[in-house]
């Protein structure tokens, strides 16, 4: 079956990339970066060397996924995006050489199953985004996200609980409820986890 390159896409040979997965215009994958199956990469994105995606995974136009970046399964990065990998970025050494390879220690972002990252926002490494949190767009991320948190503003802070449709949950009781699907969640101190039905 194989993957999708858009012609102008910058695509790697050392590249893995998954069945089904497109690649649009002027995006770059570089070497021994790893894209699932069935993803999309947007218009001019950048997924950076050694990077890793997992399958159905959608990098939105001019997203910049910076190794050593980690996305699991059905993660969303929103157009514009943002994944950092240098805790303290400078141009040149303290003795004014311009920096190498080897002269900063390469940190990523780990971004957890079904979690997405709005438009523009930025999550500045070593940060890990839990299962099905959502960054709002404009965000700064410079701390942890639990799984299923709802983070705003900069620097993010957390203002609720999301889904996994997404949508914002809404307080019943002592349980928290998905308008979109009807699953039940209930707070476990500064987490939370889904309820059987």
């Amino acid at each position: 079956m194989g993957f999708l390159a858009a012609p102008s896409a910058d695509v790697d040979e050392r590249a893995i990339i998954g069945d089904g997965s497109k690649i649009w215009h002027l995006a770059q994958v570089r070497e021994d970066a790893q894209v699932g199956r069935d993803c999309v990469i947007g218009r001019g994105a950048y997924i950076g060397a050694g990077a890793r995606l997992g399958d159905n995974c959608k990098v939105q136009n001019y997203a910049l996924v910076y190794e050593p970046a980690s996305l699991a399964d059905g993660v969303f990065v929103g157009p514009a995006a943002v994944l950092t990998n240098d805790t303290y970025p400078r141009a040149i050494n303290p003795d004014g050489s311009l920096k190498g390879g080897d002269d900063w220690e390469h940190v990523g972002v780990r971004v957890e199953r079904g979690a997405s990252i709005g438009a523009r926002a930025v999550c500045v490494a070593p940060v890990v985004i839990g299962a099905w949190a959502t960054v709002a767009a404009g965000a700064v991320v410079v701390k942890d996200v639990p799984a299923h948190a709802l983070v705003v503003g900069v620097p993010a802070r957390q203002v609720g609980w999301v889904g996994r449709a997404g949508r914002p949950l809404a307080r019943e009781g002592e349980a928290w409820v998905c308008p979109a699907t009807g699953q039940r969640y209930e707070t476990v101190g500064d987490t939370i986890r889904e309820l059987e039905a």
